[in-house]
């Protein structure tokens, strides 16, 4: 019986919500319709306009404060493999690798720290701030429904009154369901009255305090995180210092597609190859005088190669001393040419001039030092830069400072723009050593 009682009780209820609905979708039509008025407050109305306007500011705060949040776990994550990447690159002999280290572990602490504090103190504040709009926006949709039907009730306790044929026992009942309605209904709205003003003032202080705690938070975070770089700035300061002879200057980087033209990458002469060591040219200049001897062999054009005598094994002969062969031709040669020009060239450690000499040359610019051969086309990226083909011959002269050298280039003219034109200004400019090989 009890069961039965219970399904009836339900089935009772049921059918009541259903017969609700149906009034309340009825009173709205006829509101619509304009065949029935409705009770306005516009007062209430500003309020829940203002609720809405704040809901949707909150909820588009708190995902822009998860994106933020999730931002900077990336970062986290990003700094975190770069620190790992210097410490495996950090060799054991370095100094200051245990420095290092532990730099980059207080780094992590920091970024964790970081981000647990915004989590704490503005994740979940916001989080808590936006928990109280749902149950805030189900008493306002529920007032409107207790609306509805106060005003349902209302217009029909006034039919029942305005009807030809009174039924007093209606009137009555009516009028029983109209003060209930309204009963309910103004409870509501005196609550809602109350706190929705207030729920929207709250705004201001709640916006300050959470960007204030995220401005807080970054400022120290930036502070402690600054320090950290300090002290790693020092570290590798005191690593360049030790191997500051060994300083990677970037400088423009051939191109894959460049690359791929050539059987082989360029690379850099290796230590001891005519380009990293001294040497002593003897060099015939290429005009001759009226009385030259038929026999003497001597170059014809700037085109070609110099004679050249390398001493080996560090040990130069006496000065005058010539083998038996060489007297007879220089004695005949010595009234009819003009001197034979020595020129010491400078040595290039690195890609850098130590020293030069060999100014006087009438058939190569001031200074030449040696020439190279262009063995990939390089494209100039910049207006002091050669630009190359391969095949193209490059006459090698000394920076005119040799601090402005950056290691692996070289300064040089176009052996085809120096014939033409014979001005260093206007031809010469840098090159990649890597891009050429040496040929004389």
């Amino acid at each position: 019986m009890a069961e039965m009682g219970s399904k009836g009780v339900t089935a009772g209820k049921i059918a009541s919500n259903v017969q609700k609905k149906l009034t309340r979708a009825q009173e709205k039509v006829l509101q619509k319709l304009g065949k029935a008025d409705e009770t306005k407050d516009e007062q209430f109305e500003q309020c829940v306009q203002n609720f809405n306007k704040q809901l949707t500011e909150g909820t588009r705060l708190q995902k822009d404060l998860r994106t933020y949040l999730a931002s900077v776990k990336a970062m986290h994550e990003a700094s975190k493999k770069l620190n790992e990447c210097l410490q495996e690159v950090y060799e054991p002999d370095w100094p200051g690798r245990d420095e290092a280290n532990k730099i980059a572990e207080n780094s992590d602490l920091l970024w964790m720290d970081y981000h647990q504090k915004l989590v704490d103190q503005a994740l979940l504040t916001m989080d808590t701030y936006l928990g109280q709009f749902p149950d805030i926006k189900s008493r306002i949709a529920k007032r409107g429904r207790k609306l509805v039907d106060y005003d349902s009730a209302r217009h029909h306790f006034e039919s029942l009154q305005t009807a030809k044929k009174k039924d007093e026992a209606k009137i009555a009942k009516a009028e029983e369901e109209l003060i209930k309605a309204q009963k309910v209904f103004e409870e509501m709205n005196v609550d809602l009255q109350e706190e929705l003003p207030s729920l929207w003032n709250s705004r201001v202080g709640f916006y300050v305090n959470t960007f204030q705690s995220i401005a807080g938070l970054e400022e120290n975070f930036h502070k402690e995180m600054s320090k950290l770089n300090q002290n790693l700035n020092d570290v590798l300061v005191s690593l360049e210092k030790q191997h500051g002879s060994n300083t990677f200057t970037v400088k423009a980087q051939p191109s894959d597609d460049t690359l791929a033209k050539g059987n082989k990458s360029p690379s850099p002469p290796p230590d001891g190859s005519p380009a990293a060591t001294p040497e002593i040219r003897v060099n015939h200049e290429p005009e001759l005088a009226g009385g030259a001897t038929p026999g003497a062999t001597l170059p014809k054009s700037p085109s070609q190669p110099a004679e050249a005598t390398e001493v080996a094994g560090g040990t130069q002969p006496a000065a005058g001393a010539q083998e038996p062969g060489e007297t007879a031709a220089s004695e005949a040669a010595s009234s009819s040419l003009p001197a034979v020009v020595v020129e010491t060239f400078p040595a290039t450690v690195n890609g850098t001039v130590e020293a030069g000499s060999g100014t006087g040359r009438l058939d190569l610019p001031p200074g030449f030092m040696f020439k190279v051969q262009a063995q990939h086309d390089y494209t100039a990226t910049d207006t002091d830069e050669l630009q190359l083909k391969a095949g193209d011959v490059v006459l090698v002269i000394p920076f005119q400072n040799p601090e402005e050298q950056d290691e692996g280039w070289l300064m040089g003219v176009k052996e085809s723009d120096w014939n033409q034109h014979k001005e260093l200004e206007k031809c010469r400019g840098v090159f990649p050593e890597n891009f050429t090989e040496r040929v004389q």
